[in-house]
């Protein structure tokens, strides 16, 4: 973090520490939101971040900034869709490889704030929890404005899951998270470097047939979310061996896209080099667990 956005975040701290000597709800959330282009300018920094190590020890300050915001303004969606991906992020990136259980509640966490923002755009808990097609019903009224609550819930939500796969009732909660990321596919497939393609590859191709997966399908997927990037985004690949490759028993293939990412060059989006970086990192270790693997 560069030292002209650490004294940023120092300055906006001071503020927020002060906030309590003003009077009213709407004073805090006036101070809340006029953080505002600090905390994006500050998300896309980190985005641009290539130094994976700095990034590991700045992110949680950042974290704690954000749901510091958030307790002086709940109901900020930006704040609640980039608290979501903050620690999304951070737990894919940092935390899942070494601490699965404490991933696991960071998901939560990440899931829980996107869950308000969710609510904002018009999908209440009880519609959530309820049957699966009146979900739907409610989802397909949802445009485009609901992207990033869609797309933050379905992900944290199904690595939550994920983590939980011994559990009959996180299981059963699949079909919601998949309803959600259908919608964000059917609303603009490129959201968020085609992420919702990313998460179908894996979805179908993380499962052996007879349990529902579709390797084909989700081949298809895979390709669908490279070509959207533009070949930009190195966890296409990381995915594809991790949950397709593996589990169909290609091997070769499994070592060829993983070698690839590894030696991969920074790409034309700044925006990308954390992202591409961790996932440099994760194809690595996914190599070097490969007789493991197979």
């Amino acid at each position: 973090m560069s030292r002209s956005i650490r004294r940023g975040y120092a300055m906006l701290a001071g503020v927020i520490l002060a906030a309590p000597i003003f009077s009213g709800c709407s004073t805090d959330r006036l101070v809340a939101r006029g953080a505002s282009p600090l905390i994006e300018r500050g998300v896309s920094a980190m985005n641009r971040e290539t130094d994976t190590e700095l990034a590991r020890a700045s992110i949680p300050a950042t974290l704690k900034m954000l749901e510091t915001l958030l307790l002086l303004d709940p109901g900020n969606v930006a704040y609640r869709t980039q608290a979501a991906m903050g620690f999304h992020g951070y737990a894919l990136g940092f935390v899942e490889p070494t601490d699965p259980e404490r991933a696991r509640d960071l998901y939560r966490r990440a899931r829980d704030h996107a869950l308000v923002a969710l609510e904002d755009a018009g999908v209440s808990r009880s519609t959530l929890n309820g049957d699966v097609a009146t979900l739907e019903r409610a989802l397909a009224k949802l445009d485009a404005r609901a992207l990033p609550a869609l797309f933050w819930t379905a992900s944290a939500w199904g690595k939550w899951i994920e983590l939980q796969l011994d559990d009959p009732a996180r299981l059963a909660e699949l079909p919601r998270v998949e309803a959600l990321m259908g919608r964000v596919l059917a609303l603009d497939e490129s959201y968020y470097y085609g992420g919702a393609h990313l998460f179908f590859g894996a979805y179908y191709g993380g499962r052996a047939p007879m349990f529902g997966g579709d390797f084909a399908r989700a081949a298809r997927h895979f390709d669908r979310a490279a070509e959207l990037n533009r070949n930009q985004l190195l966890w296409v690949d990381v995915y594809r061996a991790r949950y397709l490759l593996r589990q169909a028993g290609e091997r070769d293939a499994f070592h060829a896209a993983l070698s690839r990412v590894v030696v991969a060059p920074d790409g034309a989006d700044p925006e990308l080099n954390l992202a591409n970086a961790l996932a440099r990192q994760a194809a690595a270790a996914l190599l070097a667990r490969e007789e493991e693997l197979f």
